[in-house]
Order: C-alpha cells, then sequence, then structure tokens
C-alpha cells in the first residue's frame, strides 16, 4: 500500500523552469514501501518507488530522503501560544522546512518540459542547486540532450546545467559539441498570457509548444579537449563557446580541423554548423598549416558515382 505525507516548505526563491523545488507549494512525498518520519534525526525517509512532488517538478527514486531544520522566525509575526506539537503532521507542518533532498537508485526528475537521470541526486533548496551523478547522466530538453560522466548539476537561479567530464550536448539536428566540461546557460521562457485574456484564448497551450514554454537554450561554454563536429569536419581544440541559436561555435588554443585526411592547424576557429563550414584565423601573426589530400572523398555528402558496368565492345 502507497503511504503519503504531505510537508509544505518555506518558499525561499523566484520561480525557475527546469528541475526545481525551491519554489512552490506543499511538498507532496509518496513511497510504495511507507514513510518514516525519524524525529530525533530531523529527516523523513521514503522507501520502494518513492516520489517527491512540488509543483511542476517530481523526483522518483527507490529511496528519498528529505532533511528539514526548524524554520526561521519571521519578523513581525505573533509568538505562537503554545510550542507543544498536536501531531506529527502539525510539528512538521507548524516549525520546519525542508532544507535538503536526497534520491538514491534509479533517479528521474522530470519537469513539463525536462526530464534528467542518474543513479544518486542531491538537491540544495537553499542555493537552489541539483546534483546528479552515476552511470548514464542525462538531461534531456526538448531542443537538446545533455549527457556526462563524472556529475551534472543544474542552477535554477541561474538557468545554468553544467556536465562534467567527456560533456556532451547534441541537438535535435544532430549539431554537438564535447568536452571535459560543458556550462549551459538557457533563456528564460517568455512570460505567458494570463488566463482569459485574448492571447491565452487565441493561442491554447500544446505539447509542442513545449521547446519555447522552457526557454531557449543561449549559450554553451566548453573547457578541455573541446571537440565540435559539422556534416563533414571534425574541430578540435583547447577551449570553445557556443551559441545554438545562431549555429555558431569559435574553438581556440591548439585548434585542429579534420576534413576526411586532410588537417588542418592554427589556434582559432569559427564554426558555422548550419552550413558545416569552419574557417580558420590568423592569430598574432602565427602561420595556418595543414595537410591536404587531394582528391579526398571520404566525407563528402555526394561522392561521385561509379560507371556501371557494360558488355559492350570500345569502338
Amino acid at each position: 500500500m502507497k503511504r503519503a505525507l504531505f510537508i509544505p516548505i518555506l518558499l525561499l526563491f523566484c520561480p525557475a523552469d527546469g528541475p526545481d523545488m525551491s519554489q512552490g507549494g506543499p511538498v507532496t512525498i509518496t513511497a510504495q514501501n511507507g514513510v518514516d518520519w525519524q524525529q530525533d534525526q530531523q529527516i523523513v525517509v521514503a522507501r520502494g518507488n518513492a516520489h517527491a512532488v512540488r509543483g511542476d517538478t517530481t523526483v522518483i527514486g527507490d529511496t528519498l530522503t528529505a532533511h528539514y531544520r526548524k524554520k526561521a522566525a519571521t519578523p513581525g509575526a505573533p509568538t505562537p501560544t503554545t510550542t507543544k506539537a498536536t501531531s506529527a503532521d502539525s510539528d512538521v507542518t507548524g516549525s520546519n522546512e525542508i532544507y535538503r533532498l536526497d534520491a538514491d537508485g534509479h533517479v528521474t526528475i522530470n519537469t513539463p518540459t525536462d526530464i534528467a537521470f542518474g543513479d544518486k541526486a542531491v538537491y540544495d533548496i537553499d542555493q537552489a542547486v541539483l546534483v546528479m551523478t552515476g552511470d548514464h547522466l542525462r538531461l534531456k530538453t526538448p531542443n537538446e540532450t545533455i549527457t556526462a560522466r563524472d556529475r551534472m548539476e543544474y542552477w535554477s537561479m541561474e538557468r545554468k546545467s553544467v556536465g562534467w567530464g567527456n560533456a556532451l550536448v547534441v541537438g535535435n539536428d544532430g549539431r554537438s559539441v564535447k568536452a571535459d566540461i560543458l556550462v549551459a546557460y538557457s533563456d528564460p521562457p517568455p512570460p505567458r498570457p494570463a488566463a482569459g485574456s485574448p492571447q491565452a484564448a487565441a493561442k491554447p497551450a500544446k505539447s509542442s509548444d513545449s521547446d519555447i514554454d522552457s526557454g531557449q537554450l543561449r549559450r554553451v561554454d566548453a573547457f578541455g579537449h573541446v571537440e565540435v563536429r559539422t556534416q563533414t569536419d571534425i574541430v578540435t581544440g583547447d577551449k570553445g563557446v557556443y551559441l545554438p541559436q545562431t549555429g555558431l561555435a569559435r574553438v581556440v588554443g591548439d585548434v585542429t580541423i579534420t576534413h576526411g585526411l586532410s588537417e588542418l592547424h592554427g589556434q582559432d576557429a569559427i564554426i558555422n554548423l548550419k552550413t558545416g563550414i569552419a574557417h580558420l584565423l590568423p592569430t598574432n601573426g602565427a602561420l595556418i598549416q595543414g595537410l591536404l589530400v587531394p582528391n579526398d572523398h571520404s566525407t563528402d555528402q555526394n561522392p561521385p558515382a561509379k560507371s556501371a558496368p557494360t558488355s559492350a565492345t570500345p569502338k
């Protein structure tokens, strides 16, 4: 039998899209194997397909542990007439606040537009920071998928996602950027029209609008062993920046552009991921060097067609 515990959390931050439990109404915790309130350790533990729901964000794991503490007194608030709790729920709802949520085992975090996967997750409610670890880390948005080997972070106040260790961002169009560390920034979504307004009536919410409502990926900063792939080229370097909305990327430091068997070397490159064209730029008078292999069709999208065999004897 699934048991539920309803726990309000103190409102601390402004709203933000993405995996964010730092604002909203009460948290609902459910689990197939029950929910335990351990007052001496000031934790609430939910076991077995545990769910924690607040607003539009749901955290799922084999085990969820909510850490709580006494609420800070609100200036000017009236002094309560009694400090004795009449029940376990009244003590949690009346004088405590959750400041951290841990998820262990088969972790999934859902929002209306995004979904994240990992083995473990820690959400710091004070800082509005989510840290996920484990194998096959992945954050999928309507337009991109971000993966990492070591750790993934989401900073909701800054609308920033960070992937550590062989991090990769891939757009729905196949364009990709990889590096030791990737830092992705999203724009805030446009304000939604008020319910009942002419704008809302003219454009009702649809599932296809999720890429707009979630905000667009604005910028990706890449650090260490950067690799940018186009339809035909691979560009590597030390650092880079990618602007998804324009399709432009810049890579600097020991840059190599590889096109089939051909290679060019320099210190600064601009790549248009929409057209697949990469340019090396002169830097401080440094020479651009490379090896060009003539008649290299290994990456041509339309290689020369082979002649059809014929039995006719040439004249």
